[in-house]
């Protein structure tokens, strides 16, 4: 009988080593870096502690289902990762460079700027560039998440990370591989763990006090019950070792975090790169949405639609063509989209000689010196900034004031194109909860309020320069409830102090923008204002998911330990409470991958 006994404590030992080797180690290494109370330990001590009372079956049982539940959790983990690396499989594996007439393969990382690849159908476009040769359609749905084709042709630039699909292209490199989109995407993504939000933080911190604290309520156990009770102290010492299995923190330390990894993915995936868990977590709070105008609501392409020379008798005396003409010469240094479309409408050559010195006014216009005349473009403020009186028009566009040697000369209408999807974004922002939308922008009261009416925005303030708009954002969070958020959502361009200012900062179309993705806490691939509304959703559900798993993990270990304290739960319930609460953690942190449409 002694000898059964004696072999059977043999297996069970030699079982366990075989099975629970790993952890013992990781226990033991992890005491002499002074990192002792993990689960490791707790595993290690519940186990061994069980051996020592004679239930050594029990203890290769917890040690099995902790391996099993281990592996789980680790397939898990690895297919979220793999989930979003098949999303964001942008990565170029080579580049077919053009020497001479001769195609040879390099890598990626060796070509250098201004050199010609050659980019085959059905090959991912290695490195940011612009077409030279041949037209073709691109695939962009791993950058954008769009699945529309793009059409291409000579002077179009392409992206990195995008696929060649009809003929054999050639294009000119325009930027390195480290700065090129797909380089960029790709490294936005993997870094984005390193910010962690609030929930994170609170586990990391939890973790830390919780588990000696648990190690130290087992101790208790096991020796103040026999001294209360005056039971057997093996009885109560079995108790703490089901506590200490219960107590096990891995459901809430793991799946916390990969809940927000699961969304930054899901988000990714939708061509919407998030810097940080701490930013979707904010993201899901927001209060306040406010939208810069141009090239954010609006397609930021304008025309000229009215050049009306000044009916006063005291001005400058000039027609229509020759006012369109001074307009474009003194706006001709400038890339501003105004200053482009002035230059559009003039159609013709501009002689450079026939500028003089150019002194460009931020946030006003310009002051340059046309064949030997001083000419002022710009808006109101310009005019009032040199004392000149102007003629005011109430117009749904961008007015622009010309004035020649200080005298006024009349004014050019230029008028921008609504996005097709900005007033449903707005109208989605209302569903969605948010509690006021507000439109910001240097354009004309007459302009922004026409915007506003259109889209059914809460508020606009218009005429303001970039400073006036930090000076906004600050008087409106002040708006905002203890927890509530104000996003700002621009170009990423000309918005870099509000982008930088706001809660959260959202680029808008912020492919190929090192500007939008150094200044913004999220960038959206596309020039779509619903977009905002997806990324608040998937922040919402992937918050509500974070928060399920941190009540459900600590609800469900708190009424075990209690019936484990009492031994009313045996070790079977208290593996239950540790593998089987974080498999069902873990298998709920992954529905934050995907995403439903909106309705």
């Amino acid at each position: 009988m002694v000898n059964d006994e004696l072999l059977s404590l043999l297996l069970n030992v030699a079982a366990y080593i075989i099975i629970g080797y790993d952890v013992v180690i990781k226990a033991i290494s992890n005491i002499f870096k002074g990192e002792v109370f993990d689960e490791n330990f707790l595993m290690t001590i519940a186990t061994v502690g069980a051996f020592a009372i004679g239930e050594s079956p029990e203890a290769v049982a917890v040690m099995l289902f902790y391996q099993i539940g281990e592996f789980f959790q680790d397939y898990a983990v690895s297919r979220s990762k793999k989930s979003i690396a098949d999303l964001m499989d942008i990565r170029p594996d080579y580049a077919n460079l053009k020497i001479n007439d001769e195609v040879l393969v390099f890598s990626p990382e060796e070509v250098e700027l201004d050199d010609i690849i050659v980019i085959k159908p059905g090959e991912r476009v290695p490195l940011d560039a612009v077409v030279t040769q041949g037209s073709s359609s691109v695939d962009t749905s791993a950058l954008t998440g769009e699945s529309i084709p793009r059409d291409i042709k000579p002077g179009d630039e392409i992206l990195s990370g995008s696929i060649n699909i009809n003929s054999v292209i050639e294009a000119r490199v325009i930027r390195k591989y480290k700065e090129s989109t797909a380089s960029r995407i790709l490294d936005l993504v993997e870094n984005a763990a390193s910010k962690k939000s609030k929930s994170e933080k609170f586990i990391t911190r939890f973790a830390r006090y919780y588990t000696p604290a648990v190690v130290v309520m087992a101790a208790l156990l096991a020796i103040g019950g026999p001294l209360v009770t005056g039971d057997a102290f093996s009885q109560w010492i079995s108790r703490a070792l089901i506590f200490l299995v219960i107590s096990c923190p891995c459901a809430l330390v793991i799946s916390v975090p990969l809940s927000f990894f699961g969304g930054i993915g899901g988000a990714s995936r939708r061509g919407i790169l998030v810097k940080g868990s701490n930013y979707l977590e904010s993201l899901a709070m927001t209060e306040i949405a406010v939208f810069d105008k141009t090239g954010t609501l609006t397609r930021g392409v304008f025309e000229v639609h009215g050049v009306k020379p000044s009916k006063n008798p005291e001005s400058a005396g000039i027609d229509p063509e020759e006012l369109l003409e001074l307009a474009a010469y003194a706006e001709n240094y400038s890339s501003h989209p105004i200053s482009v479309s002035l230059k559009k409408a003039y159609g013709k050559i501009i002689d450079s000689k026939r500028i003089g010195t150019v002194e460009e006014i931020a946030g006003h216009g310009v002051k340059a010196v046309v064949d030997g005349r001083t000419v002022f473009a710009g808006n109101s403020r310009l005019m009032e900034i040199f004392e000149i009186g102007f003629e005011s028009e109430d117009v749904a566009g961008t007015v622009v004031h010309i004035a020649v040697d200080g005298k006024y000369a009349g004014h050019i209408l230029i008028s921008d194109e609504l996005k097709e999807d900005a007033k449903l974004a707005i109208q989605e922002l209302k569903r969605l909860g948010v509690k006021k939308t507000v439109i910001l922008t240097g354009d004309s009261k007459s302009a922004g309020d026409s915007v506003a009416r259109i889209l059914g925005a809460d508020e606009v303030y218009t005429e303001l320069l970039p400073g006036d708009k930090v000076d906004k954002i600050e008087e409106l969070m002040k708006e905002l409830s203890t927890k509530g958020k104000l996003v700002f959502v621009g170009d990423g361009i000309n918005d870099a102090p509000v982008l930088a200012r706001s809660d959260t900062g959202i680029a808008m179309g912020g492919l190929g923008s090192d500007a939008a993705i150094e200044a913004a806490d999220v960038v959206i691939m596309t020039d779509e204002p619903l977009k905002v509304t997806d990324a608040i959703r998937i922040s919402r559900k992937t918050l509500g998911i974070a928060r399920q798993n941190i009540i459900f993990a600590l609800g469900v270990k708190a009424v075990v330990m209690i019936l484990g304290a009492a031994g009313m739960a045996n070790m079977w319930a208290a593996v239950f409470a540790d593998v089987g609460v974080t498999f069902i953690a873990v298998i709920n942190s992954m529905r934050a991958l995907s995403y439903e449409d909106r309705q």
